[in-house]
């Protein structure tokens, strides 16, 4: 048994006798009735510290009165919790290391921070993350815990962690200390109640006074246990409490406004404007609603509150919305049991190191691999069973919430996982693809794509937890395939105008037959329908050889045999399919029946996915039309959505909304024409198609350009390393953003089929300031571009003007004579990337001799292109107007 250590101890010699003296590195944590309970154990304590020349430290962040008084000689920092809890917990641990060894602490009541964080979970989170710390260099601190304020999720880690942990009683006048933990000390009478009588504290041994005093104390154990907090289940009663009232008397008193609030920044979000958009469109018992459907506790994220203060505006607009849009059942992974998840797994302390710019990439590829391997508390798991029993067999499909995410200015998409889960298989197997779904998901924030945009956005140091959004997959079982009849992605401004007649204003949708997948995130060699909801009758494509050459040709469902995810050409589905009224999306191909009616070809499937009959014969584009209408104006801001829907027959359909955010659009304004007169020889680059983001007219000063004939010989393995070498020469120390680079390229930029493009990922490329996607590659592939992936929410938010170059096309042109004239300076900027001057070429610019600059005229309104040689006086600019948009 170790001897007290006098230079330790906390200034009541009788207490330090009951827990056989103070230890180097203790924690102390007094679970109280009331404040009142703690400042006289803090007084005697303070008063040690300074007889001892101990540097004391207060952490002053409570509404109660300060414990410390100015006279004790503390050293008091003032914090504020609702800053965050990454923001309190890093203010108050940098505070500990400057201190050094030896120091004395005293936190203000802890329970406030419950109440600030409204989370239990987080408490604890934060005693596990910071007890350690103090052990380490053998302090001692003082905390306290309101009792019965608090679940097992705080006070069980929290006993789990700390050295000492005390209730502290009153009983007739007379105060009592009874030791729940004391770390590495023993005595016969230790865990004793004990009477503090004067400098004594005297251990109670009859069982007539310690029976009559522990009954004197409500005892919360078995309620502690529930899988819910205290301080979110008090909330949630007033809530109800206040809804019975309301709906008696119908009127809305300040109290309920007040509970209203708080409700909605514990659930739904702590950020301004999306609060203001959620008081406006949310109401109490929705906010109830959410909670019921939750597992853990915290907020939902930037996508589930998206959905949900979307579909409430739909609602609120016109009643019948509530016939039309499909049933959301959803569940809401809360974002504490992310934060719970990491420190449990041991993957806190790398997330620290992701604030910081230099190191955030150090140790995310090690804390992956933990979170693939973590496990969760028994009573979440209990709560997914649950849940997963509630949607029985039907497919569900997990998507990160993150807090971040889907918000205003931050798309996010897809830099974080989304599982799909058949669910077909045995409850317990279920259970642990659920499971794994979660992790993949979870360990998605450790992948550097996502690192790379939270760093390019400035906000690696912003306090960003994730929520889980568990939704049911929209659809119907067609034999042992399962998909719904379309989905797609819609945006409230169109920023593919391909014709004058399209007004960009309507929106826009992109529409696939089946899963939304494809066109949310296409990987392979196929196509969506892109429809004007201004002019759904106008298609890009001129004639019905590039009708059928552009229509899908594949459709992702889900296999409810194999259990997967999987891609189907769309004569199988549709043979598997009797039940899908294919006339209503797919039209007859009459020269393709023709000719196999000649050739005596009986087994033809003669159908082409236009959606020609679902545009003309039913209300859907007028619906889709006026649904993004009614959101952008409740935004104040344009959106863009992700949805699905499925026809009972012409006139009866349900619409599921599935996304909703906010979308940052670049508008123009009036662009002048480029100069009429370019000779032939300085003319680079002239395009008429696909242009998206703001009309401007600005110089290049540098060209990074891959040949599309070389690029087309690579094998697959070359691919990738000039993907690479592009990453390096994009951010080379003269490539920031304050340059105007342009990139140039065969197919898709951003692709995972390299045959298809240039597999790089947008933290390569986010340096560029144009990017151009050129439609050749060799003469037998002629390869998609990527127009709406997810790639342009990226560029959108970058300002990136994106342009596609149909050089087999009327009036698009490509001078790849330029390209071969001038310096290659690739071998210069990036020695190890010799090899590839074949294949990728960089021109910096003006030219060399005559010292011409490179103009680009971007008219996105005219949908036209012209790069040109001229002059260094800089051409006419935009002039911005409020009654033109370019």
């Amino acid at each position: 048994m170790a001897a007290i250590d006098t230079q330790v101890g906390t200034g009541l010699p009788g207490l330090d006798l009951v827990f056989k003296g103070l230890m180097p590195g203790d924690n102390i944590v007094w679970q109280v009735e009331s404040v009142d309970d703690y400042l006289p154990l803090v007084k005697p304590y303070c008063e040690y510290a300074r007889s001892k020349g101990r540097r004391l430290i207060y952490f002053r962040f409570a509404r109660h009165e300060p414990l410390v008084p100015d006279s004790a000689g503390a050293e008091v920092h003032t914090l504020n919790p609702e800053a965050g809890f990454e923001t309190f917990l890093t203010d108050i641990h940098n505070t500990i290391e400057a201190a050094g060894r030896g120091a004395y602490y005293v936190f203000d009541c802890l329970s406030d921070l419950a109440a600030d964080w409204y989370s239990d979970q987080m408490l604890g989170n934060f005693f596990m993350l910071t007890c350690p710390y103090l052990y380490d260099l053998e302090t001692i601190a003082y905390f306290a815990l309101l009792r019965r304020h608090h679940s097992a999720h705080a006070t069980g880690p929290i006993m789990e962690t700390t050295q000492i942990f005390s209730d502290i009683y009153r009983h007739r006048g007379e105060p009592y200390v009874h030791p729940l933990k004391v770390q590495q000390r023993y005595s016969p009478t230790m865990h004793m109640l004990h009477v503090w009588r004067g400098d004594d504290f005297i251990p109670v041994t009859d069982s007539a006074t310690i029976s009559e005093i522990m009954a004197s104390v409500p005892w919360s154990g078995l309620e502690a246990m529930d899988s819910r907090l205290n301080i979110w289940d008090r909330l949630f009663q007033e809530a109800e409490e206040v809804m019975e009232t309301e709906q008696e008397s119908g009127r809305c008193s300040l109290d309920d406004k007040e509970t209203f609030c708080r409700a909605l920044k514990m659930v739904v979000s702590r950020d301004e404007r999306v609060v203001r958009l959620a008081e406006k469109h949310l109401t109490l018992a929705d906010i109830v609603a959410i909670k019921r459907r939750m597992i853990g506790t915290g907020l939902i994220g930037g996508k589930s509150v998206g959905v949900l203060v979307a579909r409430a505006i739909l609602r609120e607009a016109d009643p019948r919305w509530n016939e039309l849009l499909e049933i959301h059942d959803s569940f809401f992974i809360g974002s504490d049991v992310f934060y719970t998840f990491l420190v449990r797994n041991g993957c806190w302390w790398v997330r620290q190191k992701q604030k910081n710019p230099q190191t955030f990439l150090e140790g995310a590829e090690t804390a992956r691999r933990r979170i693939l391997r973590g496990d969760f508390p028994d009573y979440i798991l209990q709560q997914f069973t649950d849940m997963l029993d509630y949607f029985g067999q039907s497919p569900i499909i997990v998507r990160s919430s993150r807090l971040l995410e889907d918000n205003f200015g931050n798309a996010f998409s897809g830099k974080y996982e989304s599982v799909f889960c058949v669910n077909q298989a045995p409850r317990d197997k279920r259970l642990e693809d659920f499971i794994s779904a979660v992790r993949t998901i979870y360990a998605s924030t450790m992948s550097e794509k996502a690192l790379r945009y939270r760093a390019s956005r400035g906000v690696l140091d912003r306090d960003e937890q994730m929520g889980l959004l568990v939704q049911r997959v929209s659809g119907s079982q067609y034999s042992n395939l399962f998909y719904p009849q379309i989905a797609g992605v819609g945006f409230s401004f169109n920023p593919y105008v391909w014709n004058e007649q399209i007004d960009p204003s309507s929106g826009v949708l992109r529409l696939v037959l089946g899963l939304g997948t494809r066109a949310v995130d296409r990987s392979d060699d196929d196509y969506t329908r892109l429809i004007s909801l201004s002019a759904p009758d106008k298609r890009p494509e001129a004639n019905i050889d590039d009708v059928r050459q552009y229509a899908q040709r594949k459709i992702d469902i889900l296999d409810m045999g194999s259990d997967q995810l999987t891609s189907r050409a769309f004569a199988d589905v549709a043979q598997q399919s009797p039940d899908l009224p294919i006339n209503l999306f797919a039209s007859e191909d009459s020269e393709l029946k023709e000719l196999a009616r000649e050739r005596g070809m009986r087994e033809v499937f003669p159908y082409i996915l236009t959606f020609d009959d679902l545009l003309k014969k039913t209300s859907f584009v007028g619906d889709m039309k006026e649904m993004l209408a009614v959101l952008q104006e409740a935004y104040d801001y344009p959106v863009d959505i992700e949805f699905a829907a499925n026809f009972f027959d012409e006139k009866d359909f349900k619409i599921n909304l599935l996304q909703c955010r906010p979308f940052q659009v670049k508008e123009g304004g009036i662009i002048a024409d480029p100069p009429e007169d370019i000779e032939g020889k300085d003319l680079i680059l002239q395009a008429h198609g696909a242009v998206i983001g703001q009309s401007r007219i600005d110089s290049i000063d540098r060209l990074i350009y891959v040949a599309p004939s070389e690029y087309g010989q690579l094998p697959v393995s070359d691919r990738y390393s000039v993907a690479r070498v592009i990453g390096k020469v994009a951010h080379l120390k003269d490539s920031d953003r304050s340059r105007t680079v342009m990139l140039l390229g065969p197919g898709r930029w951003g692709t995972t089929t390299p045959s298809l493009g240039v597999p790089v990922n947008f933290a390569e490329i986010n340096t560029v300031s144009i990017l151009c996607e050129i439609v050749a590659m060799r003469e037998d592939l002629v390869p998609d571009v990527s127009l709406g992936t997810h790639f342009f929410n990226d560029m959108v938010e970058m300002d990136i003007l994106y342009l596609a170059l149909f050089v087999h096309k009327e009036n698009n042109l490509l001078n790849e004579g330029f390209f071969e004239s001038q310096p290659n300076k690739l071998s210069e900027l990036v020695p190890s990337a010799s090899n590839w001057a074949q294949v990728v070429k960089v021109i910096d610019l003006p030219t060399s001799g005559d010292g011409n600059s490179l103009w680009i005229n971007a008219n996105t309104l005219k949908q036209k292109v012209v790069c040109y040689l001229g002059g260094a006086e800089s051409p006419p600019v935009p002039q911005n107007t409020s009654s033109s948009r370019g």
